[in-house]
Order: C-alpha cells, then sequence, then structure tokens
C-alpha cells in the first residue's frame, strides 16, 4: 500500500449527500475481486452517457460533458469534496479500490457511512471528517478559484488552503500510523516476517510430518 504523509494536489467536488457505493463502481464490475482496473468505472453511470459493462474499452464511451470528473478544470484531482454520508450502501471494497485507481488520495467530508470509513484506510485512502460549516466553505472557494488545490499534512493532522490557513482533522492513532508507513492487513503482518518463519521451522522440527507432500 502507498505511504500517505503529505499530499498536496487539485480537489474536485461532488456535491450530492448521500453518494452510494453503487454510484461509486456499479455492480456489474464488481465480478473481479482483483484490486486493479476500476479506476476506468468510478462513478460509470454519472461519467458515461452509455451503459458500461467489464472489460469494456473506455475509449469507445460517450462521456457525459456535464459530470464534473470529466470537465477539465478537474483532471488531474487527487482530493475529493464531497457532502454527508459519503460511501453509504452496500458494503463494497470495491469503491475505496475504484477511487484511489482513479487517482484520489483523500475525501473530505462531513460524514461516511461506516463500511466505506474503514475500508478507504485499509486501502491507502483518507477519509478527512470535517464540520459542514468548514466543508461547505470549502465547496464555495472550490467553486470561486479554478485550479483550486489543498496540501494535506497527515502527520500534523493539518489541512493547508492556498492562503495558507490550516485547518486540523481528527484520525485515530493506529490508522494514521498505518497510513504513514503504507501498512495494510498484510503489511501489518510481514512486519514479523521473521518470527513467523522461525516458528515454521521450530514447528517442522517438532513435527516434520507435516512437510509431507500427498502424491495421489
Amino acid at each position: 500500500m502507498q505511504k500517505f504523509q503529505t499530499v498536496k494536489g487539485l480537489v474536485a467536488p461532488i456535491d450530492r449527500e448521500n453518494v452510494d457505493t453503487d454510484a461509486i463502481i456499479p455492480k456489474q464490475f464488481l465480478k473481479s475481486i482483483r484490486k486493479t482496473g476500476f479506476g476506468q468505472n468510478l462513478f460509470d453511470e454519472w461519467r458515461y452517457l452509455d451503459a458500461g459493462y467489464p472489460g469494456q474499452d473506455p475509449t469507445s464511451r460517450k462521456p457525459n460533458p456535464d459530470f464534473v470528473l470529466n470537465q477539465l478544470r478537474y483532471q488531474g484531482a487527487s482530493i475529493l469534496l464531497a457532502r454527508k454520508n459519503f460511501g453509504c450502501g452496500s458494503s463494497r471494497e470495491h469503491a475505496p479500490w475504484a477511487l484511489d485507481q482513479f487517482g484520489f488520495r483523500a475525501i473530505i467530508a462531513p460524514s461516511y457511512a461506516d463500511i466505506f470509513f474503514n475500508n478507504s484506510f485499509k486501502n491507502g485512502l483518507l477519509p478527512i471528517v470535517l464540520p459542514d460549516a468548514q466543508v461547505a466553505a470549502l465547496f464555495n472557494e472550490l467553486a470561486a478559484f479554478p485550479g483550486y488545490s489543498l496540501t494535506i499534512d497527515l502527520e500534523r493532522q493539518r489541512i493547508i488552503k492556498p492562503d495558507g490557513q490550516e485547518l486540523p482533522f481528527e484520525v485515530q492513532a493506529f490508522r494514521k500510523y498505518c497510513l504513514l508507513n503504507g501498512f495494510d492487513d498484510i503489511g501489518l503482518t510481514l512486519r514479523h516476517a521473521d518470527k513467523i518463519r522461525a516458528f515454521e521451522a521450530q514447528r517442522l522440527t517438532q513435527k516434520p510430518w507435516l512437510a509431507r507432500t500427498l502424491i495421489a
């Protein structure tokens, strides 16, 4: 998992409340359990005018010119600004996979659905919670200034605005540790790889029959 330390990036808005996971990555794209290839179908039903299906060539699609992520001013955005209850609906880890693979590193919103919130941290995506008033102010500034960007300093737990003003945010200590170091659940386990190998070697010494391979 990619480390998250300090990220400076263009901000893109999704100015809707209760954006559910089926909007983030529609159900027809959930057939794959690989963690790659989902970015091209992020917000698929909003981004395109034609129906999407797995394995489709994205260059053959008809983009919706009115959807925010198709607009030139938001190309390359890495921070998503959203409204309350982002990521509600069904429990699908594909949602943070799609956001991450599209290029987003962080989301700023007043609130999130619990499962989406937890899945985001496990996949290197930082969901930041700010009060409604601060989020509303960011939406206003974003609309007023093309090229609006923010810097997110996870170590200091601060969002730095273009004028230098800083907005503090809270993040649970263990989740912060994992993001700063790029540890997903597997990475956390592999910190103890030497101990695991030593345990397996000792176990095979005591119970060598476990190493036998059954021959049909």
